[in-house]
This record gives C-alpha cells, sequence and structure tokens, in this order.
C-alpha cells in the first residue's frame, strides 16, 4: 500500500482523473439531451442512473483488463487496413453516436413530422439503452486511455469513481442549461455529430487522429462556438428561441396541472335520482 502514495502514482492519478472528467464530458452532453426528453420527474434519475451505469461498466472493463488489450489485436482486414475489435466498436459507436444526433436534429428542427413524432412518449428504458450504448463507447476509450497512463488497479478505479463524482455533479447544471436554451441543444447535438465522426476515424485509422493531433482540433472548434454561442445568449436579452414542439422547463412546469384540494361538501356523494317507472 506504500507504493501507491509514491510520487509516481501521484501523479498518474492527478493526470488521470482530470482525464476522466475531460473524456466525460462528452458522455454527459449526450446523457443531459436524452434524459430532457422524460418528464421532469424521471430526468434526474435518468441522468444518475445513466452517469451510474457509465462508472459501472469502466471498472467492469478496468478488471478485465487482459480482455481489453486483446480488442486491440487485428481481426481482419479492409482495403489493407487491419481492423480489431475495438476498432469495430468505435465504428459502431460513432456511427450510432452521428445517427442519433442528426435524428435529434430533424426531430427538433422539422415542424411537420415532428407532430407525429412527439405525440409518442419517450421511455424510462428507452432512454437508459441508448444511454448505455454510448456508455460502452466512451468507457472503451476511456479505459485503454487509462491503461497507458497507469497500470495500476488502485490508481484507475479511484480516477474514474472521481471523474464519474464530478460528472454527475454537473450533469444536472449542464441539462437544465441546455434546456432552457434551445440553440444550445442545437450546439450540443452538432458537438456529438463532431464527436462520432472523430470515433469512426478513429475506428479507421488510430494513426491519423494521433499522428494530426485531430482531437485537439475538433475540441478548440467546439470551444470556440460554445463562447460564440455564450455571447449571442449575453446579447439576446429578449426572450429565447423557441424549437418546434419543444416546450421550455418553465412552459413544462406550467403545462403540469397543479392539484386542487378536494373540499368536504365536494366528497358527499349526490343523491341518485329515482328512476322513473
Amino acid at each position: 500500500m506504500a507504493d501507491l502514495f509514491a510520487p509516481e502514482n501521484l501523479v498518474a492519478f492527478l493526470t488521470l482523473t482530470i482525464l476522466e472528467i475531460v473524456l466525460g464530458i462528452d458522455n454527459v452532453i449526450f446523457v443531459a439531451i436524452l434524459s430532457t426528453k422524460l418528464p421532469l420527474n424521471e430526468q434526474a434519475r435518468a441522468r444518475t442512473t445513466g452517469i451510474s451505469l457509465a462508472v459501472l461498466t469502466r471498472i467492469l472493463l478496468l478488471l478485465s483488463i487482459t480482455w481489453v488489450m486483446r480488442l486491440t489485436a487485428p481481426l481482419f482486414t479492409i482495403f489493407s487496413n487491419p481492423l480489431s475489435g475495438r476498432d469495430l466498436i468505435l465504428l459502431i459507436g460513432g456511427l450510432f453516436l452521428i445517427g442519433k444526433s442528426t435524428f435529434e436534429i430533424h426531430e427538433k428542427l422539422d415542424s411537420i413530422e415532428h407532430e407525429s413524432v412527439s405525440k409518442v412518449a419517450a421511455s424510462f428504458t428507452a432512454i437508459i439503452l441508448q444511454i448505455v450504448i454510448v456508455d460502452i463507447v466512451f468507457s472503451l476509450d476511456s479505459v485503454i486511455t487509462a491503461v497507458g497512463i497507469s497500470g495500476n488497479l488502485w490508481v484507475m478505479i479511484p480516477a474514474v469513481i472521481i471523474a464519474a463524482a464530478v460528472m454527475l455533479f454537473f450533469a444536472g447544471p449542464i441539462g437544465n442549461f441546455v434546456e432552457k436554451h434551445p440553440t444550445m441543444k442545437i450546439l450540443a447535438l452538432a458537438f456529438l455529430i463532431l464527436i462520432g465522426l472523430m470515433l469512426v476515424i478513429e475506428g479507421w485509422n488510430p494513426e491519423l487522429v494521433h499522428e494530426n493531433h485531430l482531437k485537439n482540433y475538433v475540441y478548440v472548434a467546439m470551444a470556440f462556438s460554445f463562447l460564440v454561442e455564450l455571447v449571442n445568449i449575453r446579447l439576446r436579452k429578449a426572450e429565447p428561441v423557441h424549437l418546434h414542439n419543444q416546450p421550455t422547463v418553465v412552459e413544462k412546469r406550467a403545462a403540469v396541472p397543479e392539484q386542487k384540494p378536494v373540499l368536504a361538501e365536494q366528497r358527499i356523494a349526490k343523491p341518485r335520482r329515482a328512476k322513473r317507472k
């Protein structure tokens, strides 16, 4: 146990915790957007369940680290490009993220088709299932990064748990902020499309992403777009932009009918009228 407090392990712990928080931002955005499709009384539970499942997935992958490292071995070759199990997961997960985000943007902007789609309420199980699919993709990338920094489970698991606690703390404010500003929701979905595209490129050719530092360019572009939108929100003092059939938090709360107290006189059943012969 004394080796755990060695300088190299402490540095690895701090570095890994920061990286896990940064890598978890994508997951938090996805969870926050999906949870807003549920009723207000279920959104917090969906965020907690989704992030908890993400932590559980990462810990299980860390405990089965031998199997995870086997995923990097090439399985077959397509167009002279070897693909491993990890590459396939990134490819499928990236395509899912692109398709899901594109569908969400289309649903929020198309007023004709959305009118029929909005009648079908999103179920809690369906939302959690989508969160789990994306959790597996993000968790795999996160675990492989963690193994590259430190191979000590007693360093990696606490870092993942601390990062998850930070994600859980900020998931609510991020979800409320995105729900309050609909334009930010579209921007966040555009970010997820970029991240999905990056996952596809990384799954097809990992060297292209790492050697050219493509992730840095993507994150800088996302940060710049986010700052520009913050300036727009600051300058736009009028009511926020409304999306088609997408009520704000205030409108959702106002739509919930208040239960009025039943008076004692109303509880007395009215006498039935005698039937005429």
